[in-house]
């Protein structure tokens, strides 16, 4: 049977948007408390040394500053999103320049700044290394000697120097497949350090009540996780922290860490008074969480038609100076699995290291990892078929993934769409057809996404006034989940969007919950909504037959009402039925926990087809069209959707062609948006969409997920294109013109 949707599959502008474009909406950089002071962190020239001493007197001197402190002054405690091996200011040595050595407070962020700069710290140089595979050998300077007394440690970190975990995934007997193959290729691909680009910079305040309770604003995503972690930085129990949401200016996988919210607590209780702490982008670019560089091998093994017998990948990741930016418990990138792409690999071996060394600690950016292992795999797929002389899409056609095969992970997959997802974009595209010119050339790259998990909570209540309060904690990443929200409750209850009012709560209104992140929100947060709309339907229908002396199977919700099915001059309005059960003290209201603990079996597929024109002359690279499929299924707010996967696309682009962290010995060169190059309006090309909806997932409606799933084939399908217009080969990341030009100028010597 075929279900009408009225509300949902509907491209409805957003809830929160008013407030964003008139100015309304405050961000935590905006929030202004009575009393509050600012903060600001010394960091680290050095790449790695010892702190042999720390003179604040100048600083402390300076007028108007109000406190100055160091490790010394604040409880001895290591922090991180899962491993615990982050200090919130150094105590005895830096491990990369941006280490955090000491914090000031003043009346203003000016004079803050101005006694940073008067501190003087003494080092002693120590050696560095700045290469993960240099740091993975013997002799290498260790980064972190009491590595193994770390909270949280990983299971089975391997005794490796500097490595802090390696995930591994086995299918078949990659040694036998080996043995079968009839032809082997092997490639090493690299990637580069590249920034979440999110506008808002961290930013965070902290102050404290007459009761003690710690209230903290921050441009963070995991409310309650954040509340988890201060409470073992801070030592203070988690019931007196309550943590404030408010919209955030950006999120990318980045605004998940605590950063400076420890700072500001601590110079809070020194002075007495709120404390606001927000990062400059020299800060961000010096010192946030950015995507993990990689060094990516990939051996595969194909039979004499063409299909893939065996691939065995290992997949190096910088993680940097810390590994407390991962979230996960094994503290690895899981992006790693996606060395087998999406094609069926009877046998096969990854091996995946995040490794300490002496740069910026690396976090999550959209899909972790993800793009680096498509942007190997992808290529390869390309170099393997030229090789085999097979046309690229039939190479593709031969080895994907099919209804029951096993990804990496373990997981047997149902409903794979990746073939119907590759035919319609190379039909979208013209794949095949006369380029118009020289030059000119076209690259695929496919890519799947899983569902993401977690938990979360709604809470909805019919008010006097008739409308539904709907409650969440789900932060405003600035991906419309609010609107989503409310277009899943106004589907249950058949109300109008203006009768869903949004609330976001405090840490304080539900129990736990995972926050924004993995490509979960809609899924999970959209059941929680779900599940609370269909038990306060079932509440008003029976709170109505109490009124109109029927059963509520007689009964049903329309327009605002409740009506009597086949009679709708006989009804009540909601605001009455409302009105009734507060007459007896009750209320009309209901709260929905939802948790996914385990991926479904049903994945989300896209497929890209770039074409783009390179000057020979320059080696300069000009994308004139992405063409994108999605294996979708329901849409809940195509509007919100195609902007995800445009700002996806937009983000691959970067990866591919321009964002780049440079730097030397540790020091990065790139410390602006000026020198750091993010797409522009003038960097977009033409971008075609193809949707399929035949199949559902998992999400309300049978929904899957588009929040990372786009961004992932970009580079592959660009550095292909590149290869199909000129011959030469990329195989490092981002595929700038310095480097196109060497390689022509190397493929004319030969």
């Amino acid at each position: 049977m075929t279900v009408t949707l009225t509300v949902v599959g509907k491209p409805v502008g957003r809830v929160e948007g008013p407030g964003k474009v008139s100015g309304g909406a405050t961000y935590t950089a905006d929030l202004l408390l009575p009393g509050m002071i600012w903060g600001k962190v010394l960091r680290s020239p050095l790449p790695h040394a010892k702190i042999l001493s720390i003179d604040l007197s100048k600083a402390r001197a300076l007028p108007g500053v109000l406190a100055v402190i160091t490790a010394q002054d604040i409880p001895d405690v290591l922090i991180g999103r899962s491993i615990y091996d982050t200090p919130v200011l150094s105590k005895e040595r830096v491990r990369f320049i941006g280490d955090k050595v000491a914090a000031v407070a003043a009346e203003d962020p000016d004079v803050a700044e101005e006694a940073v700069g008067l501190i003087k710290v003494d080092y002693e140089e120590l050696p560095a290394v700045f290469d993960p595979l240099e740091a993975m050998q013997a002799g290498a300077p260790i980064l972190h000697e009491n590595f193994r007394s770390y909270r949280h440690l990983p299971p089975d970190a391997p005794d490796i120097p500097n490595v802090i975990s390696h995930l591994g995934y086995n299918l078949g007997n990659v040694g036998e497949g080996f043995r079968q193959a009839h032809r082997i290729f092997e490639h090493t691909f690299r990637t580069q350090w590249m920034h979440q680009g999110y506008l808002e910079p961290h930013a965070a305040v902290v102050s404290q009540d007459d009761s003690g309770r710690i209230h903290v604003w921050a441009s963070n995503k995991m409310p309650f996780r954040l509340k988890e972690l201060l409470a073992d930085c801070l030592l203070v129990p988690q019931e007196r922290i309550v943590i404030h949401l408010l919209p955030i200016g950006g999120d990318f996988g980045g605004k998940g860490a605590v950063m400076d919210i420890p700072l500001c607590h601590h110079l809070s209780v020194l002075t007495g008074r709120p404390v606001k702490m927000v990062m400059s982008y020299a800060e961000e670019l010096m010192a946030g969480n950015p995507r993990h560089p990689a060094v990516i091998t990939l051996k595969t093994g194909v039979n004499g038609e063409g299909k893939f017998i065996a691939r065995q990948a290992s997949v190096i990741f910088n993680s940097g100076a810390y590994g407390g930016f991962k979230p996960i418990p094994n503290v690895s990138i899981v992006g790693a699995a996606k060395a087998q792409g999406c094609y069926r690999i009877p046998h096969l071996k990854i091996d995946s290291y995040c490794v300490y060394t002496n740069t910026v600690p690396c976090g999550h950016v959209r899909g972790p990892g993800d793009p680096q292992l498509i942007f190997a795999v992808e290529s390869q797929m390309d170099m393997m078929a030229a090789e085999l002389g097979i046309n690229p899409y039939e190479f593709r056609m031969k080895n994907l993934l099919q209804d029951g095969d096993k990804l990496a992970t373990g997981t047997a997959l149902e409903q794979v769409r990746i073939r119907e997802t590759l035919e319609a974009a190379a039909r979208a595209a013209g794949w095949g057809s006369r380029k118009p010119r020289r030059n000119v050339g076209r690259g695929i790259g496919i890519a799947h996404r899983h569902i993401g998990i977690g938990d979360a909570n709604t809470e909805l209540e019919l008010e006097e006034n008739g409308q539904v309060l709907l409650t969440t904690t789900i932060p405003d990443t600035g991906t419309g989940a609010h609107t989503i929200l409310r277009q899943i409750a106004c589907e249950v209850l058949d109300l109008a969007l203006d009768k869903v009012r949004i609330r976001v709560g405090t840490t304080d209104h539900f129990r736990t919950e995972s926050g924004a992140g993995a490509s979960r929100v809609t899924h999970v947060a959209g059941k929680a909504t779900l599940h609370a709309a269909q038990q306060l339907k079932d509440l008003m229908l029976n709170e109505a037959s109490k009124a109109l002396g029927k059963t509520p199977q007689e009964l049903e919700i329309h327009g605002g009402r409740v009506q009597v099915r086949g009679d709708s001059g006989r009804g009540i309005e909601l605001a009455k039925l409302a009105t009734l059960a507060r007459s007896r003290g009750e209320a009309l209201k209901t709260t929905h926990y939802f948790n996914a603990a385990a991926h479904p079996a049903v994945t989300s597929f896209c497929a890209q087809v770039a074409e783009v024109e390179v000057d020979p002359e320059t080696g300069q690279v000009k994308v004139l069209k992405i063409t994108c499929a999605h294996d979708a299924g329901t849409v809940i707010n195509p509007l919100a959707h195609q902007g995800q996967i445009e700002g996806g696309i937009i983000h691959g682009l970067g990866f591919s062609l321009t964002e780049e962290m440079k730097g030397e010995e540790g020091r990065l060169s790139t410390l602006s948006l000026g020198d750091y190059k993010l797409p522009n309006i003038k960097d977009i090309p033409e971008l075609r969409t193809v949707v399929l909806t035949d199949t559902g997932g998992p999400v309300p409606f049978g929904g899957k997920s588009v929040g990372e799933g786009t961004t992932s084939p970009v580079p592959g399908a660009i550095a292909n294109a590149i290869f199909d217009a000129v011959g030469v080969r990329i195989m490092e990341s981002p595929i700038t013109a310095e480097k196109i030009y060497s390689a022509l100028r190397e493929l004319g010597k030969k």
